[in-house]
C-alpha cells in the first residue's frame, strides 16, 4: 500500500472533470502509453477504459475499471497491469481554500505485488504517484487557467 497527497490549485470540480474524461488519462497516469477505447458510460461504476502500459514496441494491453465513482469527492479504480498484478487506486478530493487536497491510495490486490512487502513496495508506488497527481494537477489547473484567461 501507498499513500501520496497534493494540494491542488484547482477545484473538487476540476479534478473530477479531469479524471471523468477517460480519453485523458494516459496523461496523467504513469506508465499508460495509450488508450485503445473507452466505455461510453465511463465514468460511471463498472465502465471500463481499455489501455496499454510499457514503452512502444513493449506495449501489455490491459483495462482499468470504476468501482466507485462519486464526484466530487471520490473515485475508485481497479487497475490490471499484468504480468505485475492488479491494483485498487482510491482518490479522495477534499475542498480546501484556493483549490483541494488529494490523496491517492494505491493497493495490490492481485498477482506478484501482493508478495511484495510494504517497505519494498511502496517507495516506487509513492514515487510513481507523485509524479501522478503532478499531472493530475498540470491538468486540473489548467483548465482553471484556460476559464480566466482573456480571449
Amino acid at each position: 500500500m501507498s499513500t501520496t497527497h497534493r494540494f491542488i490549485e484547482a477545484s473538487p470540480h476540476d479534478v473530477f472533470d479531469v479524471l471523468g474524461d477517460g480519453w485523458l488519462f494516459p496523461s496523467w497516469v504513469v506508465g499508460s502509453a495509450r488508450i485503445r477505447e473507452v466505455d461510453l458510460t465511463w465514468p460511471s461504476v463498472e465502465a471500463t477504459i481499455h489501455h496499454s502500459f510499457g514503452i512502444w514496441p513493449l506495449v501489455i494491453d490491459d483495462v482499468t475499471t470504476i468501482l466507485e465513482w462519486d464526484p466530487p469527492v471520490r473515485a475508485v479504480f481497479h487497475a490490471k497491469g499484468w504480468p505485475m498484478g492488479e491494483a485498487r487506486v482510491e482518490i479522495d478530493v477534499r475542498n480546501r481554500m484556493g483549490g483541494c487536497f488529494v490523496t491517492m491510495t494505491e493497493y495490490a490486490v492481485a498477482g506478484p505485488g501482493r508478495l511484495v512487502p510494504k517497505p519494498v513496495m511502496d517507495p516506487p508506488l509513492h514515487w510513481r504517484n507523485k509524479e501522478a497527481l503532478q499531472r493530475l494537477a498540470w491538468l486540473a489547473e489548467g483548465r482553471v487557467r484556460d476559464r480566466v484567461s482573456p480571449s
